[in-house]
């Protein structure tokens, strides 16, 4: 029990921790932008054009192959690591992910929110793969998983910062927790692994980008 009341009181601390995070990183875009707007009044005023762009945006062209190539490899624990290039190139049309829900890659240059959002309807890949490089889990389910099952894990989504949840007709399996190139399937929201998987990965080592915001993005 003591074991347990500990655990609980690190997660509500790492929790907090990653809230104040975010309000600093959503501070810090604001005077980011402010600036990067004084820069492209003074150079229009000045009869040249500033052009603003993000470090890993390539321009907007056409989305490809999401630079993902390489393979699963399953670890002791049934989490599946991505062994592989992941691009993280900001593009404006659809990718081909080589999985279902993917797990990093191109990208759209706008996160789906991901602070606890529950979505009913499928939502662009594009979009969720950029929450993923913020650090987001992906908890997605298909037709096939039980509703029960989706309701619980959509409670729990719900109070958790850093994730988001929604239905991706084309996985394999019924229920499925995603990072930026990690996976696993999971039987419901009573399994063990799900704790486990948020635990490690909720803003983990794996993230591209931590801190980074998971508000103000889109939200369906």
């Amino acid at each position: 029990m003591g074991s347990a009341k500990k655990s609980s009181a690190a997660r509500t601390a790492r929790i907090e921790e990653m809230r104040r995070a975010e309000q600093a990183r959503e501070r810090r875009n604001r005077i980011l932008v402010i600036a990067a707007s004084v820069v492209v009044v003074a150079g229009l005023v000045g009869g040249g054009v500033v052009l603003v762009r993000s470090q890993s945006d390539d321009g907007g062209g056409t989305a490809g192959d999401a630079k993902t190539a390489g393979r699963f490899v399953t670890d002791k624990d049934g989490v599946r690591k991505w062994e592989g290039e992941l691009g993280r190139n900001h593009v404006t049309k659809s990718v081909k992910y080589p999985v279902a829900p993917p797990v990093g890659g191109d990208h759209n240059p706008v996160w789906m929110n991901c602070n606890g959002d529950v979505y009913t309807d499928e939502i662009d890949h594009t979009n969720a793969v950029h929450s993923l490089e913020h650090g987001a889990v992906w908890v997605t389910y298909n037709d096939r998983a039980d509703e029960a099952e989706v309701d619980a894990l959509a409670a729990k989504v719900k109070k958790t910062p850093y994730t988001l949840m929604s239905p991706v007709d084309g996985q394999k399996d019924p229920i499925m927790l995603t990072a930026w190139g990690h996976q696993r399937t999971v039987t419901g929201a009573d399994d063990p692994a799900v704790d486990a998987f948020l635990e490690k990965f909720v803003q983990g080592e794996q993230t591209p980008e931590p801190g980074a915001a998971c508000t103000n993005g889109l939200s369906g």
